[in-house]
C-alpha cells in the first residue's frame, strides 16, 4: 500500500487557479502591487497590496494650509527660543495681503466682464447713427451716395486742397475748401467724379493738403461712417462698432456722433 499525500496532488490545481486569479487581478486592478514569495499557492491566497496614489496637488496654498503650517511651526519651535509674536503676526499679515490681492484680481475680472456687457448695451444706441472715425476712407453706396468728414488744421489757411482717390490710388476729383477759420474744417464730397458722373460703389479716400508757414503739408482727415451693428468684443477691446462698408472699429476710437 502506497501512501499518497493528497496535499501534494492538489497543489498544481491550486497553483493553476492562483495563476488565473492573479492574471484577472492584474488586468482589472492596475493600482495594486504584486509582491511574490516564490510559492504560487501562497501568492494566490495573499491579499493584494494597494499602492499609495498621491492626490493631485494644484500647488496652491490656501488659508487652511497656511494655518496648518503655522501650527506645525509653533509645535516644533524651540522652547528656549520661541517664535516672536511680531514675526508670527507679520506672517499672517503677509498671507492675508496675498490672499486679498488674489481675490481682488478675481473681482476685477468679473467687473471687466460686466463693464464690457454694459458698454455693448450702451453702444447699441448708436446703431443707425453716423460716427466720426479717424480714417480718411469712406464708403459710397446706394444708401450713402456721399462722404462727409472733418479736416484738422494746425492753423488758419486760405485754401485747403482736397483730392478724392479710389482704391487703386487714382485721383478722380479735386476741389478746394475754405480753411480761414482754422481748427476742424468740415468737408463733403457728393460722390461725383470730375466729369460730374456718379462713381461706382466702393471705398474712396479723401486727402487734404494746405500751406502751413508757406510750406505744403498733408492734413489729417476723419470721415463719418454709418453704424450697422455692434459686437460685444472682449475685455481688452471693448464694444466693436461695425461700420457699413468700412469694417469694425472700437467704441473708444469714435471721435464724434452725428444725427441720423
Amino acid at each position: 500500500m502506497s501512501l499518497i499525500n493528497s496535499y501534494s496532488q492538489s497543489l498544481p490545481q491550486a497553483s493553476s487557479s492562483a495563476t488565473n486569479t492573479s492574471a484577472v487581478t492584474k488586468s482589472s486592478v492596475q493600482s495594486t502591487t504584486t509582491t511574490t514569495t516564490g510559492n504560487s499557492f501562497l501568492d494566490s491566497i495573499r491579499l493584494p497590496e494597494e499602492s499609495a496614489t498621491p492626490e493631485a496637488n494644484d500647488q496652491m496654498l490656501n488659508q487652511e494650509d497656511f494655518f496648518a503650517l503655522l501650527s506645525q511651526q509653533l509645535s516644533m519651535q524651540d522652547p528656549f527660543e520661541p517664535v516672536d509674536n511680531d514675526q508670527m503676526i507679520a506672517q499672517m499679515a503677509s498671507f492675508s495681503t496675498v490672499d486679498g490681492i488674489s481675490n481682488l484680481n478675481d473681482e476685477i475680472l468679473n467687473l471687466n466682464t460686466v463693464m464690457s456687457s454694459s458698454q455693448a448695451l450702451q453702444a447699441s444706441g448708436l446703431v443707425g447713427r453716423k460716427v466720426l472715425v479717424p480714417s480718411d476712407t469712406g464708403a459710397i453706396s446706394a444708401e450713402s451716395p456721399s462722404i462727409n468728414g472733418v479736416i484738422s488744421t494746425p492753423s488758419a489757411m486760405d485754401t485747403i486742397t482736397v483730392s478724392v482717390e479710389d482704391q487703386s490710388g487714382q485721383v478722380i476729383k479735386t476741389f478746394s475748401v475754405d480753411g480761414s477759420d482754422g481748427g476742424n474744417v468740415d468737408v463733403s464730397w457728393d460722390g461725383l467724379d470730375k466729369n460730374g458722373a456718379p462713381v461706382e460703389e466702393g471705398l474712396y479716400s479723401i486727402k487734404a493738403s494746405g500751406k502751413v508757414d508757406g510750406e505744403a503739408q498733408e492734413l489729417a482727415v476723419s470721415t463719418y461712417a454709418h453704424v450697422s451693428s455692434v459686437s460685444l468684443g472682449t475685455t481688452a477691446t471693448g464694444a466693436i462698432l461695425n461700420l457699413r462698408g468700412v469694417g469694425g472699429i472700437k467704441l473708444t476710437d469714435v471721435l464724434a456722433v452725428s444725427e441720423t
